[in-house]
């Protein structure tokens, strides 16, 4: 078992010996507080980016459900306000050495990392990644000077980045822990953080408006509630993918919908293996489980670098992995494709693949507040455009 690993357990369960790390989280918080004082006074140089930037990130480890509120932040910003919209990223798992880089359909993982592939799939964003983010702008807006808004993924902490929005995400399921930064706890930074920040609670669907309703008025600062809304089951390798990355149809014997249909999604109440490696795989789990699965968990490290040979040690039952993996499993096969790698073992792995997708439900006040934040910063907004 790795460190990590041990020390992400022992945070979930609140163990007793965390506590005698106390004084390495004292020195830590010590040195997050210096540094940024250094940004608002001015001893460490900052960038200002020639449009505003809005910053979306958490004061956790782990997953908070960040990448899901960009992509509908993005959708809604494209529909509904037709705002001009970039995103640029770390581009945490890609190769920095190819670094700036900007992000298209035909990137790779391995070079850009996945959320940046996830997110220009699902929206077709301008989107550049570097560990510079003054780098990735510059990138960007080289390519789309006409954009109006830039979003950060994930730069709360990266105060090199000046900005003009920030929005925190909070998992509720997950709380704050033990309350304490790292290594005692897994807080970033100290709770104090969220003041002055939007801060969007990321909950459990509610069952119905007066749910919804009720949940507000026990939880009052609550304000601006979000929750993933499952959608329904598909195959991780879609016909669409087969087709146009599929270089050679006689190198590669894996047959398109035209050919063989794909078997069907796993029923209510039947068994699955739930493989993930996101940052919170346990909420994952959990919605299998509320869709009536019965679920086999198998949680890996977050950003993990899957390998077909250990997907196919999951036999006999299907096999369901998160968007943010499948976009790893896609590219993985697409290159064990072009060098006419699969056997029929892995192409019985290619039908047992089920990929869960999710999409982030805001609150209206949500989108309320953003049109506001937006208005502030004399952003072009199309107010003939309904909210959603």
């Amino acid at each position: 078992m790795s460190i990590e690993t041990t020390v992400t357990r022992a945070w979930q369960r609140k163990a007793a010996w965390l506590w005698l790390l106390l004084p390495i989280s004292w020195l830590y918080g010590l040195i997050i507080t210096l540094r940024r004082q250094a940004y608002r006074w001015g001893v460490f140089a900052s960038y200002r980016a020639p449009i505003p930037v809005m910053v979306i990130g958490n004061i956790s480890v782990g997953g908070s459900g960040k990448t899901p509120l960009i992509i509908e932040l993005v959708s809604h910003l494209q529909a509904v306000h037709r705002i001009k919209v970039g995103v640029i990223s770390r581009g945490y798992g890609g190769d920095n050495s190819q670094m700036p880089a900007l992000v298209d359909a035909s990137s790779t993982p391995s070079v850009v990392g996945d959320e940046p592939c996830l997110i220009v799939n699902m929206t077709g964003v301008p989107m550049a990644v570097s560990p510079n983010r003054q780098q990735a702008i510059t990138t960007l807006l080289a390519a789309h000077p006409d954009l109006q808004l830039i979003i950060a993924d994930d730069g709360l902490q990266h105060y090199a980045l000046q900005r003009d929005i920030e929005w925190i995400v909070v998992d509720t399921a997950r709380g704050f822990g033990n309350k304490q930064l790292l290594p005692t706890g897994f807080l970033r930074e100290p709770l104090s953080r969220l003041k002055g920040a939007t801060v969007v609670y990321h909950s459990k669907q509610q069952t119905s408006p007066a749910a919804e309703h009720a949940s507000k008025q026990k939880q009052p600062n609550q304000r601006l509630l979000m929750y993933m809304q499952a959608d329904s089951m598909q195959p991780l390798w879609a016909p669409s993918l087969a087709n146009t990355q599929k270089p050679n149809a006689a190198k590669a014997d894996i047959q398109t919908s035209e050919q063989q249909d794909h078997p069907a999604a796993p029923k209510t109440g039947s068994q699955v293996h739930a493989v993930s490696g996101i940052g919170y795989p346990q909420r994952f789990f959990e919605t299998l489980t509320d869709l009536g699965f019965e679920v086999i968990a198998h949680p890996y490290p977050d950003h993990y670098d899957f390998t077909l040979a250990e997907l196919l040690q999951y036999r006999q039952h299907p096999i369901v992995v998160t968007t943010k993996d499948a976009v790893k499993i896609k590219a993985l096969l697409s290159k064990a494709m072009a060098n006419n790698a699969l056997d029929d073992d892995y192409q019985a792995l290619v039908s047992r693949l089920w990929v869960l997708p999710v999409t982030a439900v805001l609150s209206d006040d949500c989108y309320h507040l953003l049109t506001e934040q937006l208005q502030r910063l004399d952003i072009d907004i199309k107010s003939h455009q309904a909210l959603k």
